[in-house]
């Protein structure tokens, strides 16, 4: 599948559990997104699919988990590692659950 077609995907998953669409940033039952998609890189525009995620690299709770099963992969255009994006935040607000 592509990244097109799973995007589609994660979107239907969000419908199935009562998201829709629309208003930007509003409240949402489910969020799903495609952060990347191994080394592709698109833009498709202002409402398109954007791979990377254009602020993957600014949110710890992607970069955390992120880190867990990747810390050494660097995302494409970030020119860093996962480990040390994560390292370079400021704001550490997430935490481990064992």
């Amino acid at each position: 599948m592509g990244p097109r077609a799973l995007l589609a995907s994660l979107h239907a998953v969000e419908a199935g559990f009562g998201r829709r669409r629309g208003e930007k940033n509003a409240p949402r039952t489910l969020d799903l997104d495609l952060v990347a998609y191994g080394e592709v890189c698109c833009d498709d525009g202002p409402d398109g699919l954007k791979l990377p995620h254009p602020r993957f690299s600014e949110r710890e709770f992607v970069l955390a988990p992120l880190c867990d099963i990747a810390p050494d992969w660097r995302p494409p255009g970030a020119g860093k590692t996962v480990r040390t994006l994560l390292s370079a935040l400021e704001v550490r607000q997430v935490e481990r659950i064992s």
